[in-house]
């Protein structure tokens, strides 16, 4: 069966945080607002001028660390003491899951996602990651329910430090090379080509704007180039990631990135960036050692992490534990070209000690 989950609408424009409270007003007069402290200042003072103009009552709380069970709970007790309709979430992935999963427990409870960063597929994506306190990956849930609204003000990410940028990149142009390769095995299968179409389409647009809208970035300007990017990374990448059969396709990259974040030295990497490293030591499993040329040149066109950083203990032994701790379904992984085994992975994590 065929699915698509994804949410009722979606708006990005230039300025658009002055405009929010004419977005939320259809649905509620009675919200709260969930964000970060940088978030926050990011879109204010226009945003909350808009609510307020909109005759829309407010109450704001901040995100003290990752979304976890606990921020959720307290979020979602929040919310019903409150008794609010509508939940905005402002910020990056860890604002915006939480506010997800919060949505997805709470039948009546409307969700909108103002993204202000543009590095995950977050505010899209139909999943909510849930971490440990400390940052280690606990489990991606699947959401009962989807934002109404994804909102981007393309000032806002203009504004950002061009690494969530890149690392959003990355992480959408994942989302091709995890999912092509189980076509080779399963070239009739109809979502697995949704998804790997709305990848491709991505990576397209990367091969094409990606320079430009990174240059964009850093000058902060809105450009057409850099909007087309945000797009790919928020739209075509959550898209990817919303259609669903049966037969299931996670990206093993991801999967690799899951273990990763229990790595505490790695804790100051974004989730693009593990997802790159992750993606070259996939690449090194399926092109027996050699990495895709083209999937290196854009890790490096786009400053990821290529090898791990200095390791507590002996080297090889944390390669060889991380190696064999990666976690991935059996049945999916039975689907792809590749062997995948904790020596076949070992000796990928090692081989990214060379110099490429």
């Amino acid at each position: 069966m065929l699915a698509i989950k994804s949410p009722r609408a979606y708006a990005h424009e230039v300025g658009l945080r002055a405009r929010t409270g004419e977005f939320i007003k259809p649905y509620a007069t009675h919200i709260r607002i969930f964000t970060s402290p940088q978030a926050w200042q990011a879109v204010n003072p226009e945003l909350s001028q808009s609510l307020d103009a909109n005759g829309i009552r407010w109450e704001c709380e901040y995100l003290s660390g990752e979304c976890t069970d606990d921020a959720i709970a307290t979020l979602k007790n929040h919310v019903e003491q409150q008794q609010a309709e509508l939940l905005l979430a402002i910020g990056g992935g860890r604002v915006l899951d939480t506010a997800k999963a919060v949505g997805s427990q709470l039948p009546d409870l409307k969700v909108v996602n103002f993204a202000t960063v543009a590095a995950t597929c977050a505010a899209w994506s139909p999943v909510a990651i849930i971490y440990t306190e400390q940052g280690g990956h606990v489990r991606s849930q699947p959401l009962a329910k989807m934002p109404e609204l994804v909102l981007v003000d393309s000032e806002i990410i203009a504004r950002s430090d061009v690494r969530y940028l890149q690392a959003g990149i990355v992480d959408a142009l994942a989302k091709y090379y995890e999912f092509y390769p189980y076509q080779r095995h399963n070239p009739n299968d109809l979502a697995l080509n949704l998804k790997v179409m709305t990848a491709q389409r991505a990576l397209e647009t990367y091969r094409q704007f990606g320079a430009l809208a990174v240059a964009a970035n850093q000058q902060q300007q809105v450009t057409p180039a850099l909007v087309k990017v945000i797009d790919a990374n928020i739209v075509l990448a959550g898209l990817a990631n919303s259609v669903r059969d049966t037969l299931p396709t996670p990206g093993f990259a991801h999967a690799i990135h899951n273990r990763l974040t229990h790595q505490p030295e790695l804790h100051h990497w974004l989730h693009g960036e593990k997802v790159g490293y992750s993606l070259l030591v996939q690449s090194l499993i399926e092109n027996n050692a050699e990495p895709d040329a083209e999937l290196l040149a854009l890790l490096r066109q786009y400053a990821m992490p290529l090898q791990l950083p200095p390791l507590t203990g002996d080297r090889v032994a944390t390669m060889r534990a991380i190696a064999e701790q990666i976690k991935f379904p059996s049945a999916s992984a039975e689907r792809l070209p590749f062997r995948i085994s904790p020596a076949v992975l070992e000796q990928a994590l090692l081989a990214t000690d060379r110099t490429f």
